[in-house]
């Protein structure tokens, strides 16, 4: 049998001042090929380029990848501040058409970080554009030396720094087998308010959300805030997650 094939979003970068390109982690297409079990096939974010239509033809998953950029804030209703730049208006144009089509067409959906919070715009939802600024949340940005550089260790950037109460019953703590786990962070954007449809099934120690579903979709549909991308090879909470992704890429495949 053919492997799944996944569609990776693409974000949007400028090299050299000049030559603007469309990149994706390599973390993200290697749990994808290792740990799913599928093909990665990175498309463009944006809706010029990639057509919605032909793209959900030729995959069996969409995974909407972590990125710089924020989501813009006028797509829920908020006025845009320089202090949150990045912002990548293609991606957010071809991110929330696609998660509704994902939905309505029945094609496997995993969100991540910018990703996760993507999916909760889609349907309505609104995000905060810094979470620790919001009182009794701790600092969810990545860890930095104290002359503010980023840490230069990505086993340090990377390296689960708090926990995530998983709501009982729900279909991360049957993924998990429990009821606790503990997750890296790096974000500042996070949602704030729920849309329709986003059923919250983890939250962080702070009050912070971590990970959804979204309600009475007939595929895979889960987004978590943290980078499950990084070492799912190893990391079981990842894993298991991307073992979850992959069952679904199956299962689509096999529908088709």
């Amino acid at each position: 049998m053919k492997r799944p094939v996944v569609g990776v979003i693409g974000n949007a970068h400028v090299v050299n001042d000049r030559h603007n390109v469309q990149l994706v982690g390599q973390r993200n297409m290697k749990a994808v090929a290792e740990v799913a079990g599928a093909l990665p096939l990175m498309f463009a974010g944006t809706p010029d380029i990639t057509d919605i239509d032909a793209l959900l033809q030729a995959v069996d998953g969409i995974l909407l990848t972590g990125a710089r950029a924020n989501v813009h804030p006028t797509h829920f209703g908020v006025e845009p501040d320089p202090r949150h730049e990045p912002y990548d208006h293609e991606r957010d144009a071809m991110a929330l058409s696609l998660i509704k089509a994902c939905v309505e067409r029945s094609v496997p959906l995993l969100g991540i970080c910018r990703g996760f919070q993507e999916m909760n715009v889609a349907f309505g939802g609104t995000l905060h554009p810094e979470i620790r600024d919001i009182p009794g949340r701790m600092n969810h940005r990545m860890p930095r030396l104290e002359n503010g550089e980023i840490h230069p260790d990505p086993d340090v950037v990377f390296a689960d720094r708090h926990e995530v109460r998983l709501a009982e019953g729900g279909v991360f703590a049957r993924l998990m087998g429990c009821d606790c786990i503990r997750v890296n962070s790096l974000h500042g954007q996070g949602i704030l308010e729920p849309g329709r449809r986003v059923v919250i099934e983890g939250v962080a120690e702070d009050g912070t959300i971590e990970a959804i579903r979204i309600a009475d979709a007939p595929c895979f549909a889960l987004g978590v805030q943290w980078h499950a991308e990084y070492d799912p090879q190893s990391n079981p909470v990842n894993r298991a997650l991307f073992k979850a992704f992959g069952e679904a890429l199956e299962s689509h495949q096999k529908a088709a």
